[in-house]
């Protein structure tokens, strides 16, 4: 089966009471938080997750270094496309940022990265903060020329298309016109130039469905049995 759920931030407690087979795979909507430490912590999180005998399919958060930066990933062909692995972990699988793959004869695309609304707190307090936490312009304009026109049965991204930011739970400490929200407003111009059936986003650790959009945090559905 195919699962999918939105951010761990390392902690995969949730997936306890899941019997998992051999040949199920788990979508992670962003922030899995295997590569967030860069230290022995992120191998032995990384060595009890592949030892789990089942494949991780992870969208690039933010609050998480970008495979590509990391000198142990390689890409590789998979699902049709390219996606991010290291051999020690054949199991834990990144996407590649604007990377169409078929994924059980589903047409799927990915877009991760988004901006950290705690930014300076983490800057200022010695925490993790990841430079290329969102996309570069050069990139958006690439993906977004790559998908145009385009139909995509299931799109998963990190962050949301702006004209559904879930406003209702956004924290109350933080000012909004401080926030980047250049990711947001790609990803609105991205979901009105494409055609989808449904579209998967994490980040906002809520769950909300609203149109054809759905936002993950805790839960893990079954996205294909």
């Amino acid at each position: 089966m195919i699962y999918i759920t939105g951010d761990t931030h390392r902690d995969f407690t949730r997936l306890g009471n899941i019997h998992f087979k051999n040949d199920d795979m788990l979508i992670i909507l962003g922030d899995a938080g295997i590569n967030y430490l860069l230290n022995d912590e992120d191998k032995k999180l990384k060595e009890n997750l592949n030892n789990l005998n089942i494949k991780f399919f992870c969208i690039r958060g933010n609050h998480e270094e970008r495979p590509e930066y990391i000198n142990t990933y390689k890409e590789k062909e998979m699902f049709m496309g390219k996606v991010y692995m290291e051999d020690d972990y054949p199991n834990l699988i990144f996407a590649k940022d604007g990377e169409i793959y078929n994924i059980d004869g589903k047409s799927v695309l990915v877009i991760g990265g988004a901006y950290s609304v705690d930014k300076f707190y983490r800057l200022i307090h010695g925490y993790h903060w990841f430079y290329g936490e969102q996309l570069t312009d050069t990139e958006m304009k690439m993906i977004y020329d790559k998908v145009k026109g385009k139909h995509f049965d299931i799109v998963f991204t990190h962050t949301c298309p702006y004209k559904y930011e879930p406003r209702e739970v956004f924290l109350s400490g933080i000012n909004q016109s401080l926030v980047d929200k250049s990711m947001e407003y790609f990803l609105d111009k991205i979901e009105e130039n494409i055609d989808y059936d449904k579209w998967f986003c994490g980040h906002y650790h809520t769950e909300k469905e609203i149109d054809k959009l759905e936002f993950m945090y805790e839960s893990v559905k079954v996205l294909r049995k």
